[in-house]
């Protein structure tokens, strides 16, 4: 697996240092400090391809990539380092590749997917547009992949249903919940223009082609087919080359949570290892996960498990970005989590609400309240704020309404 990566002179901070997990990482923190841009670091240098665009190295010192990766597959630890040539304006490659033979799988958050497996193609990858994963992907005359609406339905046509059935489940197992579930349906031709028999999908509220589902539910699929399309794929190829299985997935995902209701939020993480975990008896999955969502977080509270598992925050102090490791500990809900260190919130309300409850917990304790803006600095002005912001049953309200009462005595 990726045990470590060491960065220098670039990315948002002078120097990054991640030991990675054998199972589940998850990074966490705020827009624009480096999430992406590690995963994007680490599929680089699993598979020696870029996503879009290379890194751009910061101008000073020598930038440099250093990845560790121990793997089953290959004969011992090895090193990958990576330096940046500023003459030609790219990353230098190491003169001796990987022997790594497991499978790298990147889902991105705009709903564009890239796969590497070495025993398709030596040294490229797989790079899917939202378009090209449902509708084929070809370079010059080769068909690489057909695409997820050609295959769902050969799949469920054919009459070896081993695929449309892996299909099947892997749908059922990414649903939210028994009462958001998704079966597919019948083929059905939707358009006079489009030749095609296009899937369907069977919902609580009727049948529906997939091309008219949500957002959500569109990322849901293209995820469901893209894990089994590459696990079949590699299968086939492993047959033609006369080699064995691999016995190792790595699993990138940016932003999981994304177009997905918060049903779908505190399940989807949980369901994705266990789908992977389900293709081959003791296959090896690392996750590299990132997330803005505090219900994602409390849905891996049950399957966490501290020796295998690791969860990072990236956090901007002053004018420095720094990546650590945060110690696991249970919130127990998405409003723990949200006022954790995790997300920093003093409270899990709207901020005019915090704010007014931060004024009559200052009055409460007689402190100055000039601080506070004119709306807020008396006893009747913040009990109308309170009255406006607070619903009835909130917990502050009894011990507000106790201590104006005592003030009053």
């Amino acid at each position: 697996m990726l045990q470590e990566l060491h960065l220098k002179q670039v990315g948002p901070a002078p120097e990054f240092d991640v030991e990675f997990a054998e199972r589940l990482n998850i990074f966490t923190g705020d827009n624009g400090l480096g999430k992406t841009f590690l995963l994007d670091i680490a599929w680089w240098t699993l598979t020696g391809n870029w996503i879009d665009q290379p890194a751009y190295p910061q101008r000073q010192g020598q930038p440099e990539i250093i990845g560790h990766v121990d793997s089953p597959t290959a004969s011992n630890h090895q090193d990958y380092h990576s330096s940046f040539d500023f003459d030609e304006q790219k990353w230098r490659k190491p003169p001796k590749p990987y022997s790594f033979k497991g499978i790298v799988i990147y889902a991105r958050a705009d709903g564009s997917f890239s796969v590497f497996d070495r025993d398709r193609k030596r040294d490229t990858a797989y790079n899917f547009t939202a378009n090209t994963l449902w509708n084929g992907l070809r370079s010059g005359e080769k068909v690489l992949c057909n695409g997820l609406i050609d295959d769902w339905v050969k799949w469920q046509i054919q009459p070896d249903q081993t695929q449309f059935n892996l299909l099947s489940q892997v749908i059922h197992k990414l649903a939210p919940h028994p009462g958001e579930w998704i079966e597919p349906g019948e083929p059905t031709r939707i358009s006079v223009e489009d030749v095609r028999d296009i899937p369907t999908v069977n919902l609580p509220y009727g049948n529906v082609p997939i091309v008219h589902v949500s957002n959500g539910m569109k990322r849901i699929l293209g995820l469901a087919y893209l894990l089994v399309w590459t696990w079949y794929e590699h299968n086939k190829a492993s047959q033609l080359r006369q080699n064995k299985a691999s016995n190792q997935i790595i699993f990138l995902m940016d932003e999981v949570e994304s177009h997905l209701h918060p049903r779908w939020q505190r399940t989807i993480l949980p369901a994705i290892l266990e789908v992977i975990k389900g293709f081959r008896e003791n296959l090896n999955v690392q996750l590299l996960i990132t997330t803005h969502s505090p219900l994602v977080l409390a849905s891996v509270e049950p399957i966490f498990q501290e020796e295998r598992d690791r969860l990072f925050l990236f956090e901007l102090q002053g004018e420095k970005v720094t990546l650590d490791e945060i110690p696991w500990t249970k919130q127990g809900d998405s409003v723990g989590w949200l006022t954790s260190e995790i997300f920093g919130l003093q409270q899990a309300r709207s901020k005019p609400a915090e704010q007014a409850i931060e004024a009559a917990e200052a009055w409460m304790r007689h402190d100055d309240m000039s601080k506070f803006p004119d709306y807020l600095r008396t006893k009747d002005k913040i009990h109308q704020q309170l009255l406006h912001l607070l619903p009835g049953h909130d917990p502050f309200f009894p011990r507000w309404i106790v201590t104006m009462e005592k003030r009053q005595a």
